[in-house]
């Protein structure tokens, strides 16, 4: 099996049309139908369907198409960490994160990092926590800043870094924003802003069960980014349970308060491949506060 095959399989399954593929891969139509019955016959699996109007993806071929996307993208980072090297620049470093790490501990970790290894060319992908598990795997990131998750697949480790408490977040005008403490269920009839579950199932699951221990079921207004809830608050929208480093978000028209006797913790941290023996990624990983 050689790369050419892995990248004849990706063009085929991403147009699913053999000319549309080959002209892709700057290759006549021949060499691209041979390389993907040598590999059905390497692999002894049907890759695709073909009629003489469709082409489509078998059900083993899309398992082994997901496994050579994870392959190419191990080998191009590979080139990548290979090329800097030979021009001096100390390799390349892919961190993905969730904003809560821009407004906690990633810009400090990033000061000391960069400052201490300043050939390392880094770059920065703000993303969701399921989005940066599913890079991380098939290494299109290095290091990803994420929520705390339970679904952290075998493959990756996982270190805490920050683990801050619930507070809410109110328009200033809000009858409650005078206290110095906000008792939850006083919000019971408001609408509260927080992420779509499907790009933030941890923080919309805390938001839920915060509330239902406080006796009742939030109105849910459901946005994608921390900066757009506060803002949302800020003109009137609702209100937001969000983390403690939240505040240094400065939004006019929004006050932030902490919940009586409520303390639920959010947490967030850092994973990679546990595989990697990157040695870059080794000296990042020294830099995250750990929390034991």
């Amino acid at each position: 099996m050689e790369l050419r095959h892995l990248r004849c399989l990706i063009a085929v399954a991403e147009e699913l049309h053999f000319g549309r593929a080959a002209k892709r891969l700057h290759l006549s139509q021949p060499p691209v139908s041979l390389a993907i019955k040598e590999l059905e016959a390497e692999l002894g699996l049907r890759l695709f369907e073909r009629t003489s109007r469709h082409i489509t993806l078998t059900r083993g071929g899309e398992e082994v198409l997901r496994d050579a996307r994870a392959v190419l993208a191990r080998t191009e980072s590979l080139r990548q960490h290979a090329h800097g090297a030979s021009r001096g620049h100390g390799g390349t470093l892919s961190i993905g994160f969730i904003s809560l790490a821009a407004y906690s501990f990633l810009p400090d970790v990033l000061r000391r990092f960069t400052g201490d290894f300043p050939d390392v060319r880094t770059s920065l992908h703000e993303s969701t926590t399921d989005q940066m598990l599913g890079d991380l795997e098939t290494g299109t990131l290095d290091v990803g800043c994420i929520f705390a998750s339970p679904l952290l697949p075998a493959t990756l480790t996982y270190q805490a870094t920050n683990r801050d408490p619930l507070i809410v977040a109110l328009p200033e005008k809000h009858p409650l924003a005078h206290m110095a403490r906000v008792p939850l269920e006083r919000l019971a009839g408001e609408q509260f802003l927080t992420f779509e579950r499907h790009f933030g199932p941890m923080m919309f699951d805390t938001v839920v069960s915060t509330c239902m221990r406080h006796g009742f079921s939030p109105k849910i207004f459901p946005a994608r980014q921390m900066h757009t809830i506060v803002s949302l608050v800020s003109g009137g929208i609702g209100v937001a349970l969000v983390p403690a480093c939240v505040q240094v978000l400065h939004r006019e028209g929004v006050v932030y308060r902490p919940l009586r006797g409520d303390r639920t913790p959010v947490e967030t941290g850092a994973a990679w491949r546990t595989e990697d023996d990157s040695s870059i990624v080794r000296e990042f990983i020294r830099y995250l506060p750990n929390l034991r």
